[in-house]
């Protein structure tokens, strides 16, 4: 039943250049919404085509999804996804993760930024009739892969061969498997509190070294550190994600942070994670004001034929 070609690029590796768009319907007209978005679904993907002919070296992905409320709203004599649902702020003891809305997610990544720019100049051509530009986030690699704090991002993620199992929905949900959950959250962080730490301190709350990225013994680990507060277990069992975070920045403007956006074949695997990051304070909480979080549902290839061809509006 899971079939990572059917698969939208929700396993794959985060990019070079990246941009995040969240768009809000603008539910002025139902049947002209349906109608654009089932042009969008369909030429996106030939865009996607096109592009990938044009620049074989430019390592294009790209993932479109819906919210809970864009899925009802759109579709709504259908069945939805079984774990969909409108995400709602988490609180902890100390810090929250609030819900921002959002109905239309895409996640545009390649090694070129003129490829990332194209592409997403002409999927706007055709979902800006209907739809208003809540955020656009341009996110980057940074030095070595590391996070915008310093450290190697990514080392708990499973490995590119192990991850399409992680990410993608299988038999437990056949009517939309090989999509996914993705859940996208904009963290600002206050990187001069970070900066005057001492290194030692950054790595324990961290939980890693900071240079060769090994992993620090328990014992000297805070309790509230990333790794330990972000590792979720279930029954005795670690529970992944794929997570494909990149930093984003105007540093002259001293706005800088790290767009976090985890793909799921479960959403209560991320939900379980992001209330385990509270409920232990992670020490990343204390420097960094999250802006948004938003889930959607990631189709799949064939799903996004299925919208095209109006089967989804019947």
């Amino acid at each position: 039943m899971l079939n990572a070609k059917l698969a939208q690029d929700v396993w794959k590796d985060p990019g070079n250049n990246v941009s995040f768009i969240v768009l809000r319907l603008n539910q002025q007209d139902l049947n002209d919404e349906q109608e654009q978005i089932a042009t969008f679904a369909d030429m996106s993907q030939a865009i996607i085509r096109s592009m990938r002919i044009r620049n074989p070296q430019s390592a294009l992905q790209v993932a479109i999804g819906f919210s809970n409320h864009a899925w009802q709203y759109l579709f709504p004599n259908a069945n939805k996804p079984h774990e969909l649902e409108t995400y709602q702020t988490l609180t902890g003891t100390e810090y929250s993760m609030p819900a921002s809305e959002g109905d239309i997610f895409l996640h545009v990544r390649a090694n070129e930024e003129a490829v990332v720019y194209e592409i997403v100049r002409q999927f706007m051509k055709l979902l800006a009739p209907v739809t208003t530009v809540i955020d656009e986030t341009k996110g980057f690699r940074y030095l070595e892969g590391r996070a915008i704090i310093g450290f190697i991002d990514g080392t708990e993620a499973p490995a590119l061969e192990d991850a399409a199992d992680y990410a993608i929905i299988g038999a437990e949900d056949p009517d939309f498997a090989n999509g996914s959950y993705a859940f996208a959250q904009k963290w600002q962080h206050d990187m001069a509190f970070w900066e005057k730490l001492t290194v030692e301190t950054q790595e324990k709350s961290v939980g890693r070294h900071k240079y060769d990225d090994m992993e620090l013994d328990d014992d000297d680990k805070m309790v509230n550190a990333h790794n330990v507060a972000s590792k979720l277990e279930i029954d005795g069992e670690e529970q992944k994600i794929v997570r494909m975070n990149v930093p984003f920045s105007d540093p002259a403007m001293n706005f800088t942070g790290t767009y976090f956006i985890g793909y799921a074949r479960k959403w209560e695997v991320t939900k379980a994670m992001l209330q385990q990051m509270l409920d232990q304070s992670d020490f990343l909480l204390t420097f960094s004001t999250i802006l948004s979080g938003q889930l959607f549902f990631i189709p799949s290839r064939d799903t996004l034929a299925d919208i095209a061809d109006g089967k989804f509006f019947e």
